[in-house]
């Protein structure tokens, strides 16, 4: 926990460092959310081939980040997130050139019968 999923689309993916992103993201989260550790943060990214804004102009991307918690946080501390996080997906895609990106994130709760593992394996060598 947390569980980070970005969608961003095709025109961002040479010019969206995604890496940068997820590590400033992960500390963004928390100083911004307590019990939030960088340690816990997960992030995973998914390019969409196609996406269609509005009129279907051409220069228009989009990204999307949906960011899941344990539940209990108030709105508040939601909503401070979100924004936070949305600042930071403006300032990784501002010079993007010639292309207007949309940008959103949805703060969620993870549902109760949300459950993890963490563990290791053997190396596979003898």
């Amino acid at each position: 926990m947390p569980h980070i999923t970005v969608d961003y689309d095709k025109p961002l993916h040479d010019s969206f460092d995604r890496r940068r992103f997820a590590l400033e993201l992960h500390s963004l989260a928390a100083e911004t959310v307590d019990g939030i550790t960088v340690e816990s943060c997960k992030t995973r990214f998914r390019c969409v081939d196609e996406v269609v804004i509005a009129d279907g102009e051409p220069g228009q991307a989009l990204v999307h980040v949906d960011f899941a918690i344990l539940p209990g946080r108030t709105t508040e501390t939601k909503t401070a997130l979100s924004r936070a996080v949305l600042e930071l997906v403006r300032a990784h895609t501002a010079d993007v050139p010639g292309t207007v990106v949309h940008a959103s994130v949805d703060v969620v709760d993870l549902g109760a019968a949300y459950t993890k593992h963490v563990g290791g394996g053997t190396s596979g060598h003898q």
